[in-house]
């Protein structure tokens, strides 16, 4: 039996034939370009994550890096980040000139260590500190970080918060002893459609929230080139326009998604059972279902991601038995060859460093069966026992 890491065909089975209709109405309306199916994902994503505005875009990495220019960040400013995460979090900074600092990770959740944020910003001067310009926390894996702390802690410097939710939409933390969804926090929540997500479009896509007209005006215009009308141009800008067949995809996909967490959910719970019934705790650490320090709930298990010493050594031995596992994160911001002018070193960030060698994600799919899951880990056990 092989077991891919992910299967789309499963949840596309029953809603082909929708997404089909759906796509060739698009295209037979000849409406390529922003339109109505934008205009209502808007307002589906906005009332699914609690907020007052949704804006698409034209993917995850554009969600983040749009919402960095309504910032107005630069030339001289700084942004503060994980360690760990995709490439995208840290490469959005660069792009724009700007200088990302980055934050060692909570080891038992893989998201930003409050305590770690807090030392970074006191260990700054006052003209150093003044130049930071946001925090952009990440919800890795589809568990949402510590958002509790890290308001505070942006609250107490006045500093914007860019929740990258690229893994984690439906993801909920608690503020204030209320129930909030990931993107509904900081000052704006940026979401990915790419298809191997919880909600994938069938190509790139991404969408904004915000609860600020103001910054819902901006991010519209400044996705457009900054143009008010054609070739009147307000503000520098670029083309980050949403495809409409992706917003009709997703819309279609939208109604499904809380039943797809459940599934993948029910997937980890059985995993963790899974795994203390075979004598594996010992050697294999498995995710956190509910932080015993925040109390978070749910993990929506973008990705079920298991820790091990003999990482590299488990995945080619589950690779040779049809198994298919993934890294994410091989290398910590850093250490990446891209980011050696920081100054950066080994051992500067050691939770980021331990976690890029220890992690491996499991297949959790929508779809996947138990006998898949049991041959996974019976073939883990079998690792352990060569």
């Amino acid at each position: 039996m092989k077991v891919p890491l992910l299967d789309l065909k499963p949840p596309l089975k029953d809603l082909r034939d929708e997404i089909v209709e759906t796509v060739t109405r698009v295209i037979d309306s000849t409406r390529y370009i922003m339109g109505p199916e934008i205009d209502e994902l808007e307002k589906e994503i906005a009332e699914y994550c609690g907020t007052e505005d949704a804006v698409g875009v034209s993917s995850g990495t554009d969600a983040l890096l749009i919402s960095l220019m309504v910032l107005e960040v630069g030339p001289g400013d700084i942004v503060l980040t994980s360690n760990f995460s995709f490439f995208a979090t840290a490469g959005v900074v660069a792009r724009l000139n700007a200088t990302p600092v980055f934050v060692d990770i909570d080891p038992e959740t893989f998201n930003i260590d409050p305590e770690q944020l807090r030392v970074t910003l006191a260990e700054m001067d006052e003209e150093r500190r003044k130049r930071v310009k946001a925090i952009i926390p990440v919800h890795l894996y589809g568990q949402c970080a510590d958002m509790a702390e890290i308001s505070k802690i942006a609250e107490n410097f006045d500093i914007p918060v860019i929740e990258d939710c690229a893994q984690a939409i439906g993801a909920e933390c608690k503020i204030d002893g209320q129930k909030r969804c990931a993107g509904s926090i900081g000052d704006f929540g940026c979401f990915s459609f790419f298809p191997s997500k919880n909600l994938g479009g069938i190509g790139d896509g991404g969408i904004v929230t915000v609860n600020k007209s103001e910054l819902a005006e901006l991010l519209r215009l400044k996705r457009v080139h900054g143009g008010e009308r054609s070739y009147y141009h307000r503000v520098i800008g670029g083309n980050f326009r949403l495809d409409p067949i992706q917003a009709a995809v997703v819309r279609i996909k939208l109604p499904h998604l809380n039943g797809w967490h459940e599934q993948r959910q029910k997937n980890a719970q059985n995993y963790n059972k899974l795994f203390a019934e075979s004598g594996l705790n010992e050697k294999i650490r498995t995710p956190l279902i509910m932080h015993p320090k925040t109390m978070q709930n749910p993990h929506i298990f973008n990705q079920y991601v298991i820790r091990t010493e003999r990482r590299d050594e488990l995945q080619s031995f589950l690779e040779a038995q049809g198994i298919a596992s993934g890294v994410y994160y091989p290398i910590p911001f850093h250490l990446q060859e891209c980011f050696q002018f920081l100054g950066g070193k080994k051992g500067d960030f050691p939770a980021s460093e331990t976690a890029a060698k220890e992690v491996l994600a499991l297949p959790v799919y929508p779809g996947m069966t138990t006998g898949m899951q049991e041959r996974v880990i019976e073939q883990i056990k079998a690792f352990h026992l060569s």
